[in-house]
């Protein structure tokens, strides 16, 4: 495993999501080596990317991995094609700008509904411009695609990592309400053993 984990949340999440959370804990009770970032991530793709790869650029191509959820899958995605690093993905977002166009405006955060952000059309074209093509190197993307998930297409998220480590489930839902019992250890292991 690398000696630096960024986790990057979904939208209206933080670092007060399950997920993040859990893999926090992992790595603090197995892995306490191991520098963890989960930052606070602005509604503006283009500020978010910003401060994510200003924060990391000291870290090394070869001990650095990424993890992300949702949009933070994306996003996780974006750093892995420009940095080279291996990533996790957790029910992606795959077209963004597409799906988050229905979303413009006034939000509140899952974890503390009294923070509100607002969602503008220029963030869905920083989304479009920030979105990769194609995935290179197929073989550094590990994770979990649950084709139940209520919000984004699981069969397209299977689609656009075809060929990579991702594991495809039957059912689930967005959240990966069984991630900490039935997928985090697997997803560990495998970040692990990835070169």
């Amino acid at each position: 495993m690398s000696t630096h984990l960024l986790y990057l949340h979904g939208f209206r999440s933080s670092p007060q999501s399950a997920k993040a959370q859990a893999v926090q804990r992992w790595v603090q009770t197995y892995r306490p080596d191991v520098q963890w970032l989960c930052p606070q991530l602005p509604p503006s793709p283009a500020q978010a990317m910003d401060e994510i790869l200003e924060a990391t650029k000291a870290w090394q191509l070869d001990s650095a991995c990424v993890m992300g959820s949702s949009l933070g899958g994306f996003y996780a995605t974006v750093v892995a094609e420009l940095r080279g690093w291996r990533a996790v993905v957790l029910n992606p977002a795959v077209n963004p700008a597409r799906d988050l166009a229905r979303h413009i405006g006034e939000h509140s955060a899952w974890h503390d509904p009294s923070l509100r952000f607002t969602f503008e059309a220029r963030h869905v074209e920083e989304l479009r411009l920030m979105t990769p093509t194609t995935l290179t190197r197929l073989e550094r993307y590990g994770g979990i695609i649950a084709l139940g998930d209520e919000v984004l297409n699981g069969s397209e998220m299977a689609e656009r990592y075809r060929g990579s480590a991702v594991t495809v489930i039957p059912g689930g839902d967005h959240g990966l309400s069984t991630f900490e019992k039935d997928h985090l250890a697997n997803i560990m292991g495998w970040l692990q053993r990835a070169p």
